[in-house]
């Protein structure tokens, strides 16, 4: 990890790229990432379910065929689609020729419905629980804590909008080239006043 002024830089498991910072506090050092994290269970179980939309049409598909097409790990893939299972968000197929459904269509599975399915927080903060108590040493919220928080729920709400159809049909250039757009002409509405 190259260091870039006292930050070690490093690339997040699906999209952000997050920093992590050494701070001595009274002798001690303190390791802190103030980034969204979502790991490499949430990017597999993805990866998994848009390999299994795509080719579950007409038979069940085996979990050691999205193994090797998407190159993950067959035991992994146990574990999380034992998950993806009790989540309701694929069935079972036993028997010869068995293997795995989606449960509703690709058009109905949001990408955030399954990547909590697997456990996986969508969360920017380094706080655990919130509740009172904050991410600091003495229990207070950060100074940039609400930033951090909306960020989060910024990516849950987009997560929620995306589907698996949408991500098949690669639908998702339009929407992120959008959001930038939507960005610059409230600004310039905001100058204009």
């Amino acid at each position: 990890m190259p260091l870039l002024g006292g930050l070690k830089y490093r690339t997040n498991a699906l999209v952000f790229k997050t920093f992590r910072r050494l701070d001595s506090i009274a002798g001690q050092a303190r390791h802190e990432e103030d980034a969204v994290k979502l790991s490499t269970k949430g990017r597999y179980a993805v990866m998994a379910m848009v390999d299994l939309a795509r080719h579950a049409q007409a038979k069940p598909v085996s979990l050691s065929d999205i193994a090797a097409r998407q190159e993950i790990s067959l035991s992994y893939l146990e574990q999380l689609f034992a998950r993806l299972r009790r989540a309701e968000l694929v069935k079972s197929v036993r028997g010869p020729g068995g293997g795995y459904r989606l449960a509703r269509s690709s058009a109905e599975t949001r990408v955030s419905e399954i990547i909590l399915a697997v456990d996986e927080p969508i969360k920017a903060t380094r706080c655990t629980e919130m509740g009172a108590a904050g991410c600091r040493a003495d229990r207070s919220k950060c100074l940039t804590h609400d930033l951090w928080e909306e960020l989060g729920n910024q990516i849950h709400m987009f997560l929620s909008s995306v589907s698996l159809h949408d991500v098949l049909e690669r639908k998702l250039a339009p929407r992120l080239t959008e959001a930038p757009a939507a960005t610059a002409n409230s600004d310039s509405m905001a100058a204009a006043s």
